[in-house]
């Protein structure tokens, strides 16, 4: 589960972030991959002036990849830390360009709801309270989403 709770006495602290299947390890792996299957088919032309008119076009490609790799990266890089004290339920979202958003409400009022249809996302998790409704782990799978929104109701029923 890309979440975990953490527990003391007094506090519950709740860490989301998106799930990343493709570590940068094995994307680095995986573009080196790319670039040597596509050398394989130069290997005929090797010494001909064709393999330079061809050589720009395979690294223009693993390029491309590259960046798109990086570029998904980028847009992942999203935190969302809720705190639940004795009083106080606070949600901070560190989006990817560095913007950070903030909810706070008294916990006797702050609830879950899960939107099974009508959100962006299918079994979509808001929390309410102090007049307003804010998304709570949009970027995760739908699986993720139902069990978050039963964890966060027990914990919020406490």
């Amino acid at each position: 589960m890309p979440y975990d709770w953490k527990r003391t006495e007094t506090r519950q602290e709740l860490r989301l972030w998106p799930h990343n299947s493709l570590p940068p390890r094995g994307a680095a792996g995986f573009v080196l991959l790319v670039f040597a299957l596509g050398l394989l088919p130069l290997i005929a032309v090797l010494g001909s002036p064709l393999l330079w008119g061809l050589l720009p076009f395979l690294l223009l490609a693993v390029a491309g990849l590259w960046l798109a790799i990086e570029a998904n990266y980028r847009q992942r890089r999203i935190l969302e830390v809720l705190t639940l004290d004795p009083e106080r339920a606070h949600l901070v979202r560190h989006n990817p360009r560095g913007a950070v958003q903030e909810w706070d409400c008294n916990r006797y009022w702050a609830r879950a709801t899960l939107h099974a249809h009508g959100g962006p996302v299918p079994h979509y998790v808001t929390l309410q309270g102090c007049g307003r409704e804010v998304e709570i782990g949009a970027f995760l799978s739908e699986d993720e989403r139902i069990a978050l929104y039963d964890d966060l109701r027990e914990m919020l029923s406490k």
